[in-house]
């Protein structure tokens, strides 16, 4: 694989800064206090902050936690569904804890709670471990921007290009083809010269393996016209770019740079890529410093950095539009009915629209821009799709946060639209501060080229190894994933779903990786699964991820009983 480790110009006493860290005490009882913490469960609040903790008490001690969910910082009640007095609830998506434990219950195999220090010597003090914030090492002075200086172009979907300076930074360029095998399209036309743009970048980066931000069609282009174009990605557990060696794309300069350092690129320009707290094996987002002004991009990271971010950015961009990939729209049976997904999806967004708002609010940041979230489910096969997942809207996201955050100015961008960042931060009601394309530009894709993606996909179908059952055993072994008290069953279907008479149906045993006639007569769970053929034969040859199956909207899905598995459809898919 063509990727080298960074050899980044980094500050040695930068480094020796970030890596220490310093305590805070975040709650004090007293003896008497402690003496009157009952067994099991106590809720305490810190009356100093407001801020609230959970601690357990057991005959083995003390353990104590932030209130706080690890999936989007939900607070948490007793769960009246918990006999033992071990578990606590989420508000927010009703995710369970055990505190006795600190492991996430439901869903079960995913997330260990993080952990307060606890200092017991008849009072008590909860300790919270605080690494100095990264983007707070070596300080630059903030100098003021001439117009011209700093413009940000929206090009479509995640895809912004910066210039700074005399540098240009291109972020996430999906420009052309699907993503998510067939299932995600570009809802925006993006500029004519957009491709010329990304091929001239002086960086480019890339925040995670998904193929809306990592964009094959797209990077194709780019090492046909400039194969050593420089890409900077994080150093995650999972490489962004470990299919780049199956894929037909020659790129020579991926750059794979540390979390929570400066990269310098000249006297004025340097950067920053944070993990995403929730997936931080898979997610992140970046700061761009330039002359002291700084750029937050959170992409579509959960929790960006556990959630410490650095405010009064002078501007903010992150996801918004919500909706469903995967779950519910794949679903089906049970409860899974069109109006109950509806009503799911419409509660959905609405938290998200609410929790997004309220981040940007307690950030502050000077101008707030929200992008990575205008694809379509544009395929006629998925017309279902498109009438029933609907998203949020930037201008309903913009227009909450002007409610609640008035003095944050809030920019709707559309593609080929510039912001000019020195002007926007001397005058915000400066009419010339943002460029709108010409009128006559177009806004909204209407052609998608669906036979040549589809037709490349379909083309696994007739490929040789297909014509010999044993694929299924070699491929399920090389995927690794067993040991689990689960049978899957996997039929092949046509477009809508239904089995092909030709196609391959059988079970998959991951208890101990077997692939049996019929279901074993133990208790086990079990999920069916119907992928549409092409998109399945095409991930089994290239070694691709199931989400392209599963984010795709390219299966259908039935549970018995309907439990998540953590480990299987997280996992699972990801490392296909």
């Amino acid at each position: 694989m063509h990727i080298t480790e960074l050899k980044a110009i980094v500050d040695i006493y930068s480094l020796d800064k970030m890596s220490s860290q310093t305590t805070k005490v975040v709650l004090s009882l007293n003896a008497t206090e402690v003496n009157l913490l009952k067994e099991g469960l106590n809720f305490k609040k810190n009356p100093e902050d407001g801020f609230c903790y959970i601690i357990f008490k057991s005959k083995d001690g003390l353990k104590a936690c932030k209130n706080q969910c690890k999936h989007q910082g939900g607070l948490f009640i007793k769960d009246i569904e918990d006999l033992d007095g071990r578990t606590v609830k989420c508000t927010k998506h009703n995710w369970k804890l055990n505190v006795s434990t600190m492991k996430y219950v439901n869903p079960p195999d995913s997330f260990l709670q993080d952990q307060l220090e606890v200092l017991d010597d008849g009072a008590l003090q909860l300790l919270e471990l605080s690494p100095v914030h990264p983007w707070l090492t070596d300080p630059r002075e903030t100098l003021e921007l001439q117009e011209g200086e700093v413009k940000v172009t929206y090009l479509t979907h995640a895809c912004m290009e910066l210039q700074l300076g005399q540098k240009r930074f291109m972020f996430d360029p999906w420009l052309k083809g699907p993503a998510f095998a067939r299932g995600w399209w570009l809802l925006h036309e993006p500029p004519d010269d957009a491709l010329d743009r990304l091929c001239a970048a002086d960086l480019i980066y890339i925040s995670h393996m998904h193929s809306d931000h990592l964009s094959y069609p797209t990077l194709k282009v780019l090492s046909e016209r400039r194969p050593d174009a420089p890409i900077y990605v994080g150093g995650l557990s999972r490489p962004v770019f470990w299919y780049l060696e199956q894929s037909q794309v020659k790129l020579t300069n991926i750059n794979v740079t540390p979390f929570g350092v400066w990269l310098n690129i000249d006297e004025h320009l340097r950067f920053m890529i944070l993990m995403d707290g929730v997936h931080p094996e898979m997610d992140t987002c970046i700061i761009v410093d330039y002359k002291g002004h700084l750029i937050l991009n959170t992409v579509d990271c959960t929790r960006p950095n556990g959630g410490r971010l650095p405010q009064n950015v002078d501007l903010m961009m992150s996801d918004f539009a919500g909706g469903a990939s995967g779950f519910p729209m794949t679903f089906y049976g049970g409860k899974y009915t069109d109006s109950w997904k509806t009503d799911f999806i419409k509660t959905e967004r609405r938290k998200l629209l609410n929790y997004k708002a309220e981040l940007v609010r307690s950030l502050q940041p000077r101008i707030y821009c929200p992008f990575a979230g205008y694809f379509v489910e544009a395929h006629p096969s998925d017309k279902y799709i498109k009438d029933t997942n609907v998203k949020n809207t930037a201008e309903d996201l913009n227009a909450l946060i002007n409610k609640l955050a008035p003095d944050i100015k809030t920019w709707t961008p559309k593609p080929g639209a510039v912001l000019d960042l020195g002007l926007a931060l001397k005058d915000s009601s400066n009419s010339e501060a943002i460029s709108n394309p010409p009128t006559n530009a177009k806004v909204y894709k209407d052609s998608w080229e669906f036979d040549l993606y589809v037709e490349e996909i379909n083309s696994a179908i007739s490929c040789e190894i297909f014509k010999h059952q044993s694929w299924i055993q070699f491929y399920y072994t090389w995927a690794g994933f067993k040991n689990y008290n689960l049978v899957v069953r996997i039929i092949e279907s046509d477009d809508h779903f239904e089995p092909l008479r030709d196609g391959y149906d059988y079970l998959v045993d991951f208890l101990d990786l077997s692939f049996p006639t019929a279901r074993p007569d133990r208790e086990h769970f079990y999920i069916e699964i119907k992928n549409r053929v092409g998109v399945m034969r095409y991930v089994v040859l290239h070694g691709c991820l199931w989400d392209d199956l599963y984010i795709g909207f390219q299966n259908r899905i039935s549970r018995d009983p309907d439990v998540y598995h953590h480990k299987y459809e997280h996992i699972h898919r990801e490392y296909h």
